[in-house]
């Protein structure tokens, strides 16, 4: 036994029978593993019990453990919380992982002005906020929260044909304060166009109640109000009134029917299924609020391959609907699962206590919520197939890859690089990695190569280069596991989007950092840059390899090199626009942020500011009388 399991076991002697969470920690107190436990002292001592064997993953973890921590909690429900939330918190490489740690995406109606806007937003409801219903007078609302959406597709496809049933503004206050005439949704009739007055205070608040209406599942009682008022407006020979709110009565229809499901009544609950072969596991969610799908979500636990369907399945339920951080828990109040969990009455206390309502975790075995269980177990099946395949074809195409190059070892890490920028400002460079099982994503990096001795692409390139590889150079400290175990892996193969000079550039950094083993290879499109004519460039080839044009490989850089691409010019538009919206506000002491955004709220633009008085500028909350009269004299002098 060696002396780090000594010392666990002098730990877990005094550890006491009840309810909490442990943990196992590693070399630089990293966290290797977190588990929940009923009972402290029976669930830790059963890791060191003779005779019994551990799956190898817990094996493994055994022997880079040195010590232990435990946090006891008043209840088991507790410790099943505590435990969700360290997990997303340490991400602990031997527990299963919910790898999309986002925060859900929300549908949320600004009820505090006069006109609220609809929008998309992934920050959080406070606890409470989204419970209220909207009152009959729109103001003193923080909010209106609807959610959470599985996905984001899913929210915007829900307020694409949201807008197109009612015409309720998007646009940001400070477009709508600075509006004099309707912009081009009001002509395509997605907005009534409240910030020109083409619409009543009142009748624009019934509209937003009747989104609300929607929302809420409460279509029977919308459709009701809708048809009087029909029939009120044909009676008073309103005959094109009449024919909007016919229009608008088949639209709501029609959305019903297409995003139905068929159950009896309003449900109000979560579909989640599980599939698992030799190479992985797919959990799929369906969430159906108020009887309409509001779509569904796949995800790939990651560290799961040595356990049962059941142990990923509750550990994944736990993560993903525990709370994270400011977030009001949103639990429906029936979630039917595919498997029998044996921890099932647990997990359902836990989640009952989350939610505030009584949570009942199920599996139906008959009837139509089984129906729609298998139809979340067959795309569960199907997700789990098309990502097998979609492995199968990466490992195969970069073996191939492997084989033109030259390459000896199979290519497990490719890093391919790029350079965006627009006239030579705001440059960015990018790192985008795969390898046999597909893209990366942990691994992206982004590079700001805004300096001004960086004089074209070949330049950033190679410094983009120089700043990723000089952690891998001989005698570096992050070249060792021990010293650095985040630094990323070395990779085998290194595709720069460029050609002869880039290549010739980067091989300068390799030379440099004594990496001159690295595999290297530059993809320059062909004349006219038309896609099929690329060209790669290899240290010691005199002549550029042009494969095929119907090449599979070639189809495969092109990916690469494309999703290097998308990765650099999405962080150069993010630069790009956050210089456009830099102001003369910027330059006064005193303003940052937050009072820049109430100035802007308050006056509509910055030409509204200047012009503004002491006095006017007092009237903005958190403008003190020192700050307007600051802001006074800068536009003075400025002027």
């Amino acid at each position: 036994m060696s002396a780090s399991h000594t010392s666990l076991l002098a730990t877990v002697a005094t550890l006491p029978l009840r309810p909490g969470v442990y943990r196992f920690i590693g070399d630089k107190e990293r966290v290797l593993y977190v588990g929940k436990a009923k009972s402290l002292k029976k669930r830790v001592s059963s890791y060191f019990q003779a005779g019994r064997q551990q799956p190898l993953r817990i094996q493994a973890m055994l022997a880079l453990a040195r010590s232990l921590e435990v946090t006891l909690t008043h209840t088991e429900n507790e410790a099943l919380i505590l435990e969700a939330n360290l997990i997303k918190r340490f991400r602990p490489p031997y527990n299963v992982l919910l790898k999309d740690d986002k925060s859900h995406p929300y549908l949320h109606l600004s009820t505090q002005h006069p006109f609220p806007r609809l929008s998309v937003l992934r920050t959080p409801p406070r606890p409470h906020s989204g419970k209220d219903h909207l009152p009959a007078s729109l103001e003193g609302n923080p909010g209106q929260w609807f959610g959470p959406f599985p996905t984001v597709t899913a929210l915007r496809e829900t307020v694409k044909w949201l807008q197109g049933m009612f015409p309720i503004r998007h646009c940001e206050d400070s477009q709508f304060n600075q509006r004099q005439r309707p912009c081009l949704n009001y002509q395509i009739k997605r907005c009534s166009g409240p910030c020109c007055g083409r619409i009543s205070a009142e009748a624009y608040g019934q509209m937003v109640r009747d989104v609300c209406l929607f929302l809420e599942g409460k279509s029977t009682l919308l459709l009701e109000r809708l048809q009087q008022a029909m029939w009120q407006a044909a009676e008073g020979r309103h005959y094109e009134e009449a024919a909007r709110l016919r229009d608008q009565i088949k639209s709501i229809e029609l959305i019903q029917d297409q995003r139905r499901v068929n159950l009896t009544g309003s449900a109000h609950l979560d579909v989640v299924s599980i599939a698992q072969d030799e190479s992985g596991c797919a959990i799929q969610i369906f969430s159906v609020r108020h009887g309409i799908n509001w779509g569904n979500s796949c995800f790939f636990p990651e560290n799961s391959h040595d356990q049962s369907p059941e142990e990923i399945l509750e550990a994944f339920l736990a993560q993903y609907y525990a709370p994270r951080e400011g977030e009001a828990t949103t639990l429906p109040p029936e979630v039917i699962v595919n498997r029998v969990l044996p921890h099932r009455q647990w997990l359902a206390e836990a989640l009952s206590s989350l939610s505030g309502q009584a949570v009942r975790l199920h599996r139906p075995v008959s009837g139509e919520k089984n129906r729609l269980l298998q139809m979340a177990s067959l795309n569960a099946q199907q997700a789990l197939l098309r990502r097998q395949q979609n492995r199968a074809s990466f490992d195969k195409l970069l073996h191939e890859l492997a084989e033109i190059l030259g390459l000896p070892q199979p290519l497990q890490r490719v890093e391919a690089y790029d350079v965006s920028h627009l006239q030579d400002t705001h440059p960015v460079g990018s790192m985008v990695v795969c390898g046999p099982s597909g893209w990366i994503k942990s691994s992206y990096r982004h590079f700001n190569l805004a300096d001004p001795h960086l004089s074209d692409d070949t330049a950033r390139m190679a410094r983009m280069l120089s700043r990723r590889l000089s952690r891998l150079s001989p005698g570096s400290q992050a070249d060792d596991p021990e010293e650095n175990s985040h630094a990323l892996p070395r990779p085998d193969l290194l595709l720069l989007d460029g050609g002869l000079g880039q290549l010739h550039a980067v091989q300068q950094v390799l030379q440099t950092l004594a990496l001159n083993d690295l595999a290297l290879c530059a993809i320059a499109k062909g004349e006219e840059r038309n896609a099929g004519k690329e060209r790669l460039f290899l240290p010691n080839l005199p002549e550029p390899i042009v494969l095929p044009a119907h090449s599979p490989v070639l189809f495969l850089l092109q990916r690469i090199r494309d999703e290097a691409h998308r990765f650099a010019i999405g962080m150069h538009q993010s630069q790009r626009g956050r210089a456009q919206l830099k102001s003369g506000l910027d330059s006064i002491p005193g303003i940052g942020p937050q009072r820049k955004r109430l100035l802007l709220r308050h006056f509509g633009s910055v030409k509204a500011v200047r012009e503004a008085g002491i006095d006017a500028l007092r009237e903005v909350s958190g403008v003190p009388e020192s700050l307007a009269q600051r802001i006074v004299e800068f536009f003075q002098e400025g002027s």
